[in-house]
């Protein structure tokens, strides 16, 4: 499936290919939270980085999240890059050198109609905000953590791929 997406304010656009489009985990760490907003959690998506056009790359900046695993004493800078328009602040996608092969769109930037998700799975509920009220349906998965599965397994084990 084709995505496209953009910032709010239209300086930056951009399209890549998805095999896995539904917009099905909702993360609740408190980077997704503080950078994207919404309900407490923020929604990414899978596509394949070669097929990722952006217009507008000049008006993009990079967020390496400061992690501080418990017990330590000093925050690092993580790998992951997380893409965000530098006029409006729109999230627009995470790209992880550990998987260079994925660009993980937040599907609150991407303008295609997007299929709705016959199940969600909530992760990384151990740092979920006290005021976030998980909105738990019949068929969700919750998780203090990262589920084993991935996003790719999700959509073939539903029966889901496009």
């Amino acid at each position: 499936m084709l995505l496209e997406g953009s910032c709010h304010c239209g300086a930056v656009t951009f399209s890549l290919t998805s095999a896995h489009p539904y917009p099905y985990q909702r993360c609740y760490c408190s980077i997704c939270r503080k950078t994207q907003g919404g309900g407490g959690y923020a929604i990414n998506l899978s596509g394949d980085a070669k097929s990722l056009k952006v217009r507008g790359r000049t008006h993009i900046t990079v967020y390496h999240a400061r992690l501080k695993p418990k017990g330590a004493k000093r925050a690092h800078a993580s790998s992951a890059e997380r893409h965000f328009c530098r006029h409006c602040g729109s999230g627009l996608w995470l790209f992880s050198p550990e998987w260079p092969a994925l660009i993980h769109p937040f599907a609150s930037a991407i303008d295609t109609p997007l299929p709705v998700p016959p199940e969600h799975t909530h992760l990384l509920l151990d740092s979920r905000a006290p005021w976030v009220e998980v909105d738990e349906r019949a068929g969700d998965q919750l998780f203090d953590g990262y589920p084993a599965e991935s996003i790719a397994d999700w959509h073939q084990r539903l029966g889901l791929e496009r």
